[in-house]
């Protein structure tokens, strides 16, 4: 739905002394210079002035996506036009239950993230990837690795939190929520993060450098074949998700961060079946089936041969669309903290999670955040039976207990005692 610009760190070894550099380093990638020395030592990413000359290397971390003042508007512009081309949002035909649970997160990140289960070959990475050109603005703390929040405390980084309680004042830049692919070789340090031991042992400093989970935070996190995801990088995650804080252990040295996202993964149940622990993470579930109606496996085809033709003019034709449902988006997410759900509502959604046996409260939470969340984007103040309708087999299937003499779809099952209860 909007593009993300995933910031990322880097670590760049460079020969040249800091004086010949013409610009300030900002605070995003690691850059070492060996021979001058700065005096400075950082401290979790706060600089310290030291003794002149002590160490050989002046260390500065830096995150190049979050530092967006440095850089002008014609350059941001030329970047953009150079990305990968994403299909747009609007063209992709059909899959309407995915879409709209993609973009009931996008509304309500609280409601939980959003797994895909479908054939292969149905446009799931597509759409999902399509979510980036849709993605609102956000306030960032200007140079945080973490995108840290201003204003909310749960979201902030130790650093940027520190600052606030000593009363200094933070540069504050609006970018685009950021989307980050977990890749299913990625290795825990690459996950979690990493401490550089021999700089914590020799200068007594926390030299760490952020991991895909720091460039999520308050961003979208997207797994592709989630279902085959190694069990190490699903334990990291399930602590992430479970705490929304991302702590490194290791030789003594601990760091924690702030690691809030939406989940989103997508996968192909013949290949595997996810682990229980993990799919009650995610906060809806969509089934994607394959489109049966000729004509409209013909449109997707054409649709597809225009993009793969020219992608700048495909993009084009669809601009309108695009930005249309950029602003209902941002409109719904204004409004979702004044939208109301009637207290007989609240009950007879908790009545279906009971009858349906429903472990835990995490249903009844999701199903109200989602049906407030599809108000929204209607542009109501008010829930409607409606609205929970459509959500209710989405916040509930995955979270059914597995009857393997069970013929019918678990989402029939939610469907048949809604309308029992609310009718």
């Amino acid at each position: 739905m909007a593009s993300v610009l995933g910031s990322s760190s880097t670590a760049i070894l460079s020969s040249r002394p800091l004086s010949s550099r013409t610009s300030k380093p900002s605070i995003s990638s690691l850059t070492l210079s060996p021979g001058q020395s700065s005096g400075k030592k950082f401290y979790g990413g706060i600089g310290i002035r030291g003794k002149r000359g002590r160490s050989q290397f002046h260390v500065a971390v830096t995150n190049v996506a979050t530092d967006i003042n440095s850089v002008d508007q014609p350059q941001k512009v030329a970047a953009k036009e150079s990305q990968r081309p994403v299909y747009p949002f609007p063209a992709i035909v059909g899959q309407d239950e995915m879409k709209l649970c993609l973009l009931l997160n996008v509304i309500d990140p609280k409601i939980g993230g959003v797994m895909i289960m479908g054939d292969r070959g149905t446009g799931k990475s597509t759409t999902v990837r399509s979510l980036v050109d849709l993605l609102p603005e956000i306030k960032v703390v200007s140079g945080d690795p973490f995108n840290s929040d201003p204003e909310d405390p749960e979201s902030m980084g130790v650093e940027v939190r520190e600052s606030i309680m000593k009363g200094e004042k933070l540069s504050v830049v609006m970018t685009k929520i950021n989307m980050v692919d977990l890749p299913l070789g990625a290795t825990e340090d690459r996950v979690c993060g990493t401490i550089d031991i021999e700089k914590a042992l020799t200068e007594g400093v926390k030299a760490f450098e952020p991991g895909l989970l720091a460039k999520a935070n308050r961003g979208i996190l997207y797994v592709d074949e989630v279902n085959l995801l190694d069990d190490h990088l699903v334990d990291v995650l399930l602590d992430s998700a479970a705490s929304g804080w991302n702590t490194v252990e290791r030789e003594g040295i601990s760091i924690s961060h702030p690691a809030r996202f939406i989940l989103i993964g997508s996968g192909n149940p013949e290949e595997g079946e996810l682990r229980p622990q993990l799919l009650d993470r995610f906060g809806m579930h969509a089934q994607v089936g394959t489109v049966r109606d000729a004509e409209l496996r013909v449109k997707i085809v054409e649709e597809r041969a225009r993009f793969d033709k020219n992608p700048k003019e495909f993009r084009d034709s669809y601009k309108a669309e695009q930005e249309k449902l950029q602003e209902q988006i941002g409109s719904a997410r204004r409004s979702l903290s004044s939208v109301q759900i009637d207290h007989d509502l609240k009950v007879k959604i908790s009545k279906v999670c009971a009858e349906l046996n429903v472990d835990g409260l995490r249903g009844d939470i999701v199903t109200n955040r989602a049906a407030k969340a599809l108000a929204a984007l209607k542009g109501r103040d008010n829930v409607t039976t409606e609205d929970i309708a459509t959500v209710i087999p989405n916040c509930l299937r995955h979270r059914l207990r597995k009857d393997p003499l069970e013929s019918i779809d678990s989402g029939l099952l939610v469907i048949e005692k809604f309308y029992e209860v609310f009718s």
